[in-house]
């Protein structure tokens, strides 16, 4: 049996709250699975974000798409889940550091979650921070830091996980970022926190 640093991670997203909520309840009945967030974000859609051992997630995560599947807007499914993409679901922020930048703006949580993982694993970045669906209208964000040519090798593997049937991403690549920009976006990436 693998054994893993950090727990299988899965995320499944809805259009209908009350079906979400439906398809939390399946998940929790099906196997033991620890839930990270549960709940409703904008516009309208319902999110269901949990981790726990591999074989409890599969069976969850695939229970929660069986109950749900006619609202289901997008899910996705991590057994090996990078480290620090569990720490960045879980709210944890990396610094800015000195080099470029990219972002990756999915229109759903679970690409975002899906293209970090991918970049993180592909490219030597630093995962600066994930943002799902709060403050966002229900996007998802994920800023990278780290030299040109691996943040562009970030941005890209990132983008092509996205490209398998999603909404497309809208990414940028920032070689030299201002300093104040970044003192400030390290505060806070919400407008009007940080200040």
């Amino acid at each position: 049996m693998q054994t893993h640093d950090f727990p299988a991670l899965a995320l499944l997203e809805f259009s209908s709250i009350a079906v979400g909520t439906r398809a939390a309840d399946a998940i929790a009945k099906k196997a033991p699975v620890s839930f990270i967030r549960i709940g409703t974000i904008q516009p309208g859609k319902f999110a269901i974000l949990f981790s726990g051992e591999v074989a409890s997630v599969n069976e969850s995560f695939a229970e929660g798409r069986r109950v749900g599947d006619a609202a289901l807007l997008d899910s996705v499914i991590l057994s090996d889940v990078h480290r620090d993409v569990h720490n960045a679901v879980l709210g944890k922020r990396g610094d800015w550091g000195d080099d470029a930048v990219g972002i990756i703006e999915t229109q759903t949580l679970a690409a975002v979650i899906d293209a970090a993982d991918a970049a993180m694993k592909g490219a030597n970045v630093s995962l600066i921070e994930i943002r799902l669906g709060d403050g966002l209208g229900g996007k998802g964000v994920a800023h990278f830091s780290g030299l040109l040519a691996d943040v562009q090798a970030a941005i890209d593997i990132g983008c092509r996980v996205i490209g398998a049937g999603r909404a497309p991403a809208c990414i940028t690549v920032i070689p030299s970022f201002d300093a104040d920009v970044r003192a400030k976006l390290n505060a806070s990436t919400r407008f009007g926190e940080g200040w």
